[in-house]
């Protein structure tokens, strides 16, 4: 089965189950995942929220559901390159997407998200769903 990365933004509106509708499509027998910046993310905000413990449990049984890609020295090179190029572009990357970025190319997986303007400066990186071409 294919896996897919959700970006942060992605991930918290399919555990609200508001995803848009043609989002959903793209889901459809892929695996999903999500980076350890994510998770780190999702924990901040729940601490900084105040969740309480019934909260931050149905947010661990929902991590158990996807795969969450860690870091590894090769993830940690390619946020090097992506941050790197992007700031030789004029486009700097906010770390924490560069981060996502790079656990996508490092694992060779693509990325869906809500904020694709973002993401789109990464050179390799493959954005679902895919841009329209321009003749489209």
């Amino acid at each position: 089965m294919e896996h897919l990365v959700l970006d942060t933004d992605v991930a918290s509106h399919l555990q609200r189950s508001s995803l848009p509708q043609e989002l959903q499509a793209h889901l459809q027998g892929k695996t999903p995942c999500v980076t350890f910046i994510t998770v780190g993310e999702f924990f901040k905000g729940a601490f900084k929220a105040g969740w309480g413990q019934r909260r931050i449990e149905a947010l661990e049984a929902w991590l158990r559901k996807v795969v969450v890609l860690p870091y590894t020295s090769e993830v940690s090179r390619a946020w090097g390159r992506v941050c790197a190029s992007c700031d030789v572009k004029g486009s700097p990357i906010a770390p924490n997407d560069a981060w996502i970025a790079a656990c996508c190319l490092s694992h060779d997986l693509p990325l869906m998200t809500l904020n694709r303007r973002h993401f789109e400066p990464v050179e390799g990186l493959r954005l679902v769903p895919q841009s329209p071409s321009p003749d489209a």
